[in-house]
Formats: C-alpha cells, sequence, structure tokens
C-alpha cells in the first residue's frame, strides 16, 4: 500500500523541482508530473514526487487528523 501525504510548496526551482515542507522538515521534491503548481499550493507527496494539487483546507484538515492519529499512537504507546 502507498501513503501519499500533503505538503506545502515553499520553494520552486528551474520549473522541475523544489521545495516542499511537512511538519517542519523540507525535502526536494519533483514537479515534473505538475506543472502547473506554485509557492503556497499543497501537493499530494510520494516517493519525492508532487503528484496532485490538493485545496488547501483539505490539505490542512488531512495534517490535522494525521497529527491527532500519531498522539494517540504515542499515548497508546
Amino acid at each position: 500500500m502507498c501513503l501519499a501525504v500533503p505538503a506545502r510548496i515553499i520553494e520552486m526551482r528551474d520549473g522541475l523541482l523544489g521545495l516542499v515542507e511537512l511538519g517542519g522538515v523540507v525535502r526536494e521534491v519533483s514537479f515534473a508530473l505538475l506543472p502547473d503548481v506554485g509557492v503556497g499550493d499543497y501537493v499530494l507527496l510520494h516517493a519525492g514526487y508532487a503528484l496532485q494539487k490538493v485545496d488547501t483546507a483539505e490539505a490542512e484538515e488531512t495534517l490535522r487528523l494525521l497529527a491527532e492519529m500519531a498522539e494517540a499512537a504515542e499515548a497508546e504507546g
């Protein structure tokens, strides 16, 4: 099973590469599959590739739910 998570674009480089931020972690990713995104957009990220642009509200809700699940797992463990 694959998991794609929303990440916010913080920098574009040469149109194909750029930086995204997810939970305080910054990664270089490829935007080769999404030429029409820009700084501030949220994208679904998997294996170093931006796969799909995501609505900001939807991305923030997904990130909130993931953080809530991580907190619950920590409390149980």
